[in-house]
């Protein structure tokens, strides 16, 4: 059976920083051909939009531009199935899609999109990303540029201008899978109090992650596995009335803060940390994935992913874990492998390596 083809979701507002994080991704993609979509709308500025949207100067509208490390950018998405079903059709498809959508058009109806007949049996939602400004949230004003965000509303007739930002921003936090809480940098001790509240407003079993530059690994951003599609009644939306289900968008116009790279280090890849567990073969699969899924909730751990023998069993176990959910199926028969486990943490730096390695032993 053909797996589908994961895709993410980035959303937020303008300003936010999900252009840098994007952009941070597809340079840091680790083998991965990862197809960027960017969902732009009307007229706004489209050339020089793509421009700092992807920092190719040979990337031009309608354009799909093969970048050396095997990414694909950028396709402008007027009319989103076609140019989905456009990427699906070529000779390579990716191995992941990522979509930057608009701050001001809902996530909500985009993922219902993933429903379509053609796309269903082909693609899947793979997780939603918020990223907020986390200076801007702190101080209750959603976005640094409350005036920007809203000229920019008010020059797409196809948005909704009635509806509250405050309310914009609860949709994208009800849609959230992750929360990246951008230019931590600027946040100083502030910082954990807003991961704890946002803790408290997100669904359960969402991630919310500080991040300076959107500087996140990517096997923390993608990977998740979160089927979204089939999900829709749990990320409920605070309003509806949005003129039609079309999800245009632009966020290219994110402002670069200098004052960030001083900081970067804090927030950037230094503030994860990942290392291996090997233990012996385990005996019970189910068993096994509580136990996991405990370390997880004890240790803040953000995920983990790897391989098992179970005694008695020729097959491989995998085992792989987006926050406390961990799932595990056989994939294939161990043949030369040696026999017991070996796990991936992957975490916010200062995992505590020792009392894991005890808890998963």
């Amino acid at each position: 059976m053909q797996t589908k083809i994961p895709a993410t979701i980035v959303t937020g507002f303008l300003g936010a920083g999900k252009t840098t994080l994007i952009r941070h991704l597809l340079q840091n993609a680790g083998g991965r051909r990862i197809a960027l979509i960017i969902n732009e709308f009307g007229d706004l500025g489209v050339d020089g939009g793509i421009l700092t949207g992807c920092g190719i100067e040979s990337c031009t509208e309608d354009d799909v531009v093969e970048l050396s490390n095997g990414c694909i950018c950028c396709t402008v998405a007027d009319d989103f199935i076609p140019t989905m079903e456009t990427l699906l059709a070529r000779d390579t498809p990716p191995d992941h899609i990522v979509i930057e959508t608009s701050g001001l058009a809902l996530p909500q109806p985009l993922v219902r999109a993933f429903n379509w007949p053609g796309l269903k049996t082909r693609v899947t939602v793979d997780g939603v990303v918020t990223v907020l400004d986390g200076p801007a949230v702190a101080n209750g004003t959603f976005a640094a540029n409350v005036a920007a965000v809203d000229a920019q509303r008010a020059a797409d007739d196809g948005l909704d201008h009635e509806t509250p930002l405050s309310e914009l921003y609860a949709d994208q936090v009800a849609c959230a899978d992750m929360i990246v809480v951008n230019k931590a940098d600027l946040l100083g001790d502030g910082t954990d109090a807003l991961v704890a509240r946002l803790r408290d407003e997100a669904r359960d079993g969402v991630q919310v992650l500080p991040a300076a530059m959107g500087a996140l690994p990517a096997d923390v951003l993608l990977g998740r596995g979160q089927g979204a599609e089939d999900d829709i009644a749990a990320r409920h939306e605070v309003h509806h009335h949005h003129h039609h289900d079309d999800d245009h968008g632009d966020d290219h116009h994110d402002h670069h803060h200098d004052d960030h790279h001083a900081h970067e280090h804090e927030h950037g890849h230094d503030a994860f940390e990942s290392f291996v567990v090997t233990t012996p073969e385990i005996t019970d699969p189910a068993a096994f994935a509580a136990k996991v899924s405990g370390v997880i909730r004890d240790h803040g751990i953000l995920r983990l992913k790897g391989f098992a023998s179970v005694a008695g069993k020729p097959m491989r176990l995998t085992v792989q874990a987006v926050g406390p959910r961990v799932d595990h199926y056989f994939d294939r028969p161990l043949g030369a492998d040696a026999r017991g486990t070996r796990l991936v943490v992957i975490g916010q730096a200062g995992l505590d390596r020792a009392a894991i390695e005890a808890a998963l032993a």
